[in-house]
């Protein structure tokens, strides 16, 4: 053989650089496979184990990249946190404290909304008299020279006085342009200009199981507070009240588990591109982590009103009505219709079923009729009448099918203004 006829000092030579051949190899390979793999696990992995079809689908499979879907999520909450706060607000409520206690009984007594509206408590000891904080909300800015959205129950008491905390501590006092009178919804204006803005989103595209963020003035001390959730339910019909102790019903409510604690009204419900879906305005009192927002669809109708008319401009039928369920129906003998809008009577003698010389009244709607449809959209639980009305404009000539005296018919009314 080759190697036999050798030498033994060539062949103890050859041995040598061989065997430090394969060591340094080794060392610089292992080095490079562990600078390699730290780098395609950090940076690229997700894509590359798709492209080689090396790592499977179920996150559960693989670590690695549910690992790297939960880092994503994260970042995407922080740089909406960091995008949109300075435009978010406190709504801070002052009031002359003799006023106050003028009233009878507490502040805002047995209110739906007391766990959802800040209010500071009160004691004997404390002074009855003088200007003092009385409570707090949120909102957020939409125009640049100051126009700020909030709920309408925030700023609803008309002898309180409303001033707004930005981001960066400045104070601005604050004129109510507008009360929303069917949605939770007011318009505030301060004198300011190069404001940050929030940008609106689309709500008609939100998902159940969707990211949400919501952004407020948590019990009015911790301002731009940052909880994270999912849209738990969508078109929820959610019956709540004002400060003044009246009940109203949000329609087609976005309901979410992201932490909504007293002080967040008004403050904005976000996705995870930092565009707002839903005002957040009520929270259950049964429940936890169950929180509700307006869309932001119908509120842009309003910010465009505001900003055309300097008022909110809604459309107005005159009928007073509930939504018939399976329930009204058969104890009111009603066999062969089990949806719509029945016109009835309020509950005092002066409510009556059809205001005189309305829109309904001139079209012939009479009292215990059912509207059926809108245009053809069906009146339903989950689509009312108030909320199918809201998307026409004042003047807007609109078909209605209706159950009369026992006959099915159709009729155009002109929608007026509601005053």
């Amino acid at each position: 053989m080759f190697w036999d006829e050798l030498p033994s000092a060539i062949k103890k030579t050859l041995v040598i650089t061989i065997s430090g051949s394969i060591v340094a190899g080794g060392l610089v390979g292992a080095i490079t496979g562990v600078l390699a793999t730290a780098w395609v696990s950090s940076q690229s992995w997700p894509w590359f184990s798709e492209w080689l079809r090396l790592a499977p689908g179920d996150s559960t499979a693989n670590p690695d990249k549910a690992k790297n879907q939960v880092v994503i999520e994260d970042s995407a909450t922080v740089e909406v946190a960091a995008k949109t706060a300075p435009a978010v607000v406190s709504i801070v409520v002052t009031q002359d404290l003799s006023k106050l206690y003028n009233r009878t009984g507490p502040l805002f007594p047995g209110s739906p909304w007391d766990e959802f509206f800040f209010s500071f408590p009160f004691n004997e000891s404390q002074p009855q008299s003088g200007k003092q904080k009385v409570g707090g909300g949120t909102g957020f800015i939409i125009t640049t020279d100051g126009l700020i959205i909030t709920n309408r129950h925030v700023v609803d008491n008309e002898e309180a006085e409303y001033s707004v905390v930005l981001n960066d501590g400045a104070k601005h006092e604050a004129e109510v342009l507008a009360r929303d009178s069917v949605n939770d919804i007011a318009v505030l204006k301060i004198k300011a200009d190069n404001l940050p803005v929030l940008d609106l989103g689309d709500s008609d595209q939100v998902k159940i199981g969707q990211t949400v963020i919501a952004i407020g003035n948590s019990l009015g001390e911790f301002s731009n507070t940052v909880t994270k959730g999912v849209v738990s339910g969508i078109n929820r019909r959610v019956v709540a009240g004002d400060n003044s102790g009246s009940s109203e019903v949000i329609e087609e409510a976005i309901q979410t588990d992201a932490a909504i604690n007293p002080g967040n009204s008004g403050g904005p419900l976000l996705d995870l591109f930092g565009k707002v879906v839903g005002v957040n305005t009520a929270v259950s009192r049964q429940g936890q982590l169950i929180g509700f927002a307006i869309p932001i669809n119908p509120v842009k109708d309003i910010i465009q009103s505001v900003q055309k008319y300097g008022r909110i401009v809604r459309t107005f039928l005159g009928v007073r009505y509930v939504i018939l369920t399976e329930e009204i129906a058969k104890a009111n003998g009603i066999t062969d219709i089990n949806q719509g809008a029945l016109i009835v009577r309020g509950e005092q003698r002066i409510d009556l079923a059809v205001v005189p010389g309305s829109p309904a009244d001139k079209a012939g709607i009479a009292e215990n009729d059912i509207i059926l449809e809108v245009e053809g959209e069906k009146v339903m639980v989950d689509k009312t009448l108030t909320s199918l009305l809201n998307k026409y404009k004042v003047g807007d000539k609109v078909r209605l099918k209706i159950y009369h005296q026992g006959e099915m018919k159709e009729v155009e009314v002109e929608l007026a203004e509601r005053k």
